[in-house]
């Protein structure tokens, strides 16, 4: 990996942890409970609740993501960065410019 490719790929984590952060925050306001005051049917409830389970998942793998991209950001300078964490091959370039947080290759990432 280049020092050009290395500084692309900083701009690239920036910019994703800084979604992420305000991802997070709207789904949080998304996660807030269902109050049994509201005036909703039965379904509606119902409804309510499963798109707040929903909106849970997703804020717990936004969270896990946004973990990963700071571990990389701290790590993106590091000689070893950019190889796979089990076969030592080099990750390809498309793939850690599309998932920065990456840790294997495609290969090992399939198994």
């Amino acid at each position: 990996m280049t020092d050009k490719d290395r500084v692309e790929l900083k701009k690239k984590i920036i910019a994703e942890i800084t979604k992420s952060e305000k991802d997070i925050i709207e789904i949080e306001k998304l996660t807030q409970p269902i109050t049994p005051e509201n005036s909703i049917g039965r379904v509606s409830r119902m409804d309510a609740i499963n798109n707040k389970s929903v909106m849970e998942a997703a804020l717990r793998t936004k969270k896990s993501k946004l973990t990963k991209l700071r571990v990389a950001l701290i790590k993106v300078d590091e000689k070893d960065f950019g190889l796979c964490a089990f076969c030592k091959r080099p990750i390809q370039a498309l793939r850690l410019m599309y998932m920065p947080e990456s840790t294997r290759c495609v290969r090992c990432a399939s198994r």
